[in-house]
């Protein structure tokens, strides 16, 4: 019996991807680009993804439509509300746009709820009753299943728990430094890694600096976790640091939710032991015992597939609201 299909959206901080798939999660098709941002930028990104839809839909049609965006969101509107990885994405009705537009039921979720239901149906979670999905990419945003359910708050903005501060000074995630999200973020590790590059310009000199690295302003969260992964010392040194911060954040959690699982998905799928390593240390030596001891910290199973499911899941919470 053929699966309905359904068309999801992953909105993200420095790219955008959608997908046509079906109920069980079979991928049909599949586009990516580079999400715009600044002045324009959200017109010119949801003009390129009107285009792709209605290509994809000149082929089959779907059922619903789902859009898996970071936060901080209006789902019930289906508003964007100006997420910090998003500059000028500020009040953005996309719901009422893409509906009005194709006449499909549409549905909008931040992306770590998303997540969460993505790996809770399809991924690792399964079975869970308790369990917090970290998104650890550009920004760092919680999802959380509590009592079997998913937990959004009272306006959406339950598990934004990259806004917790960790230290009164640090990289700046969400608008704060030292935030979680300051330290455990695509865009923390580049900082934090710029530091180390800017120490060694003076201690080796520029030249000598730039002849291994890219310029401090140049580096990015991937090229962070790439040089970690071919044993860079600096780089190395940057992401145990993440590590430990992300005990420290992980441990508040754990003390407040009692989850039984924590999955790490984006950098904790690419770093692996490298990061959650020295994030066990962290706990065990700051968490309630027994809270910690009935806690599982593994990479998200969906990996780099995520963002896919994640969107799928909102499609169909989309047509389920119908």
């Amino acid at each position: 019996m053929e699966q309905h299909e359904y068309i999801g959206i992953d909105i993200g901080g420095t790219k955008s991807a959608v997908l046509r798939m079906d109920a069980g999660g079979h991928l049909v098709q599949r586009e990516q680009f580079a999400t715009a941002v600044g002045a324009g930028g959200w017109e010119e990104t949801l003009a390129r993804i009107k285009t792709i839809v209605a290509g994809f839909l000149t082929q089959r049609p779907a059922r619903a439509i789902g859009i898996s965006c970071g936060g901080p969101l209006d789902s019930k509107r289906g508003v964007i509300l100006a997420p910090p990885n998003l500059p000028g994405w500020d009040h953005v009705p996309v719901v009422d746009i893409l509906h009005e537009t194709f006449g499909l039921p549409v549905f909008l979720e931040n992306d770590a709820n998303a997540g969460a239901v993505a790996e809770w149906r399809f991924g690792a979670g399964k079975g869970c009753r308790n369990m917090i999905f970290l998104t650890f990419g550009t920004g760092l945003g919680a999802g959380l299943i509590l009592d079997g359910r998913l937990f959004t708050g009272t306006n959406d903005y339950g598990g934004e728990a990259g806004h917790i501060r960790l230290e009164a000074d640090g990289p700046i995630g969400y608008h704060k430094r030292g935030s979680f999200e300051g330290f455990c973020s695509g865009t923390g590790l580049a900082q934090m890694m710029a530091i180390e590059l800017l120490c060694l310009a003076e201690e080796a000199g520029r030249e000598a600096m730039l002849a291994r690295y890219k310029a401090p302003g140049e580096v990015t969260g991937r090229d962070v976790v790439e040089w970690a992964l071919a044993g860079d010392l600096l780089a190395l040194k940057v992401v145990e640091t993440s590590g430990c911060y992300l005990g420290k954040g992980l441990a508040l959690l754990i003390d407040l939710l009692n989850p039984e699982l924590i999955l790490i998905g984006s950098m904790g799928v690419r770093l692996g032991e490298l990061l959650l390593a020295p994030a066990r240390r962290i706990i065990a030596a700051e968490a309630l015992p027994g809270a910690a001891a009935v806690c599982h910290i593994v990479p998200a199973a969906l990996g780099e597939k995520i963002g896919d499911f994640a969107a799928l899941c909102v499609a169909l919470k989309a047509e389920e609201r119908m």
